[in-house]
């Protein structure tokens, strides 16, 4: 018997509809059933550049992201079960959370939301979110 052989298989989640990993990591990792995401931030897959606008703006490229990697790995928003959302400042949680109602809908998943010192791509960076989600 191998050291490995009761460990879990996982399987790294990659797609182009999402921004590349800036770092090294994976966009998302699945494992049984369920998919655990990288945070997102407001990054546009296409250009790799962080999208002009405010928390609004913001976290809708973040949603846009995060069903990107989602979808790839076989869920959706609809299947996630826990997000952690990650502030620049709690004075924008009202905006993102009109945006977050929008996309989750009547779907409410557990979550945290935590003001941070600092986001990769600081200062630009207000919001980055993650998610973890049923599979299938």
């Amino acid at each position: 018997m191998n050291a490995g052989d009761d460990m879990a298989e996982l399987k790294p989640v990659q797609t182009e509809k999402a921004p590349g990993a800036i770092g090294p990591y994976s966009q998302g990792m699945i494992t049984g059933n369920l998919v655990f995401t990288a945070g997102q931030i407001a990054l546009d897959p296409a250009t790799g550049r962080l999208v002009e606008g405010d928390i609004a703006v913001q976290t809708d490229r973040v949603f846009q992201n995060l069903e990107a990697v989602l979808a790839e790995a076989g869920a959706s928003l609809q299947s996630v079960v826990k997000t952690t959302v990650f502030l620049a400042s709690m004075d924008d949680f009202a905006a993102m959370n009109d945006v977050y109602a929008r996309y989750m809908g009547d779907h409410k998943p557990a979550r945290s939301a935590v003001e941070v010192a600092r986001l990769p791509k600081a200062p630009e960076v207000l919001v980055e979110i993650e998610a973890v989600a049923v599979v299938g």
